[in-house]
């Protein structure tokens, strides 16, 4: 569905196409080397409404990618991967044959740490002819669909996230289960499969089987949108309320980069209504300790 909108004088011939019936446009009719404040805010607009947006045939330089970014909020250097030392808010991943930097499992960006990503810019700078779509998924439509009881339930657990598969399980924090989004003031699950690793309110066992029915509830098909890239294209997207992964099933050299936009502040949606998980010491409870020495610590 396309629609023709004008929500800046300076972006009279802004096109919006709705790629999906769950989240993602597409939107063209405007240049992101001449965005300033207006036209940043209108970006926001259809953001916070489409969840993740995307602008074909842009190519950003580097130092214009990072002032396109710098519109949004404060840039920071990602934690978890290399970075460019004379840019140290810029990366570029590269992958070949689906080895290398591909972020192939479900996730919203940085969830490990206590002020996790609000928004994400990626520019694809060189995609396969085929392969390497990569999906989103709508936390909104995530919970809303959830039935009242566990809804309930979910409003009242934080959970664990750490860097474990980035080498630093040490890096950690806890959020709520669910959210609610400072600016739509909507409610959206917040836990996501490469990130998450305990119900802080559950034991291990309980927490392993309620979070491998939430992740995978989180990411079914009908809360989806998936993108076929061309090179130049610009994406956005809102890690306050999406996850998003990478289909590895591609040949040949995929080059991407990005800037993150930080300093998100998590809101539950509710007030925790349970003590943290727990029991006395025995063998079988070893796997409560890393939970147990972070909320010491803390």
């Amino acid at each position: 569905m396309a629609s023709a909108i004008d929500r800046s004088p300076l972006t009279p011939n802004l096109e919006v196409t709705q790629l999906s019936g769950s989240l993602g446009a597409e939107i063209r009719g405007i240049t992101l080397t001449e965005v300033g404040p207006d036209e940043a805010a209108t970006i926001l607009d259809l953001l916070h409404e489409h969840l993740v947006i995307f602008f074909p045939d842009q190519a950003l330089t580097p130092d214009e990618h990072i002032t396109f970014g710098g519109n949004f909020g404060r840039l920071e250097g990602h934690p978890n991967l290399a970075l460019d030392s004379e840019r140290p808010e810029f990366f570029e991943l590269k992958a070949v044959g689906g080895a290398g930097a591909v972020a192939d499992e479900w996730h919203s960006d940085l969830t490990c740490e206590a002020e996790p990503s609000i928004y994400a810019i990626l520019h694809m700078k060189k995609c396969p002819e085929f392969g390497g779509d990569t999906l989103w998924a709508n936390m909104y439509r995530a919970y809303d669909s959830l039935s009242q009881p566990l809804k309930d339930l979910c409003e009242g657990l934080s959970a664990l996230h750490d860097a474990g598969p980035h080498h630093a399980p040490d890096r950690k924090a806890i959020h709520p289960v669910v959210r609610t989004h400072p600016v739509t003031g909507r409610k959206s699950l917040f836990v996501n499969h490469h990130f998450t690793r305990r119900i802080v309110e559950m034991s291990h066992d309980e927490s392993e089987a309620f979070l491998a029915y939430l992740t995978r509830h989180a990411t079914k098909d009908r809360f989806t949108v998936r993108y076929h890239w061309t090179a130049g294209t610009i994406a956005m997207w809102d890690n306050r309320c999406t996850q998003h992964h990478v289909l590895n099933d591609f040949e040949g050299e995929r080059i991407i980069q990005r800037v993150t936009v930080m300093g998100d502040k998590v809101e539950a949606a509710a007030k925790s209504r349970y003590a943290p998980f727990d029991e006395k010491y025995s063998a079988a409870t070893w796997r409560d300790e890393p939970l147990r020495k972070f909320l010491r610590d803390r």
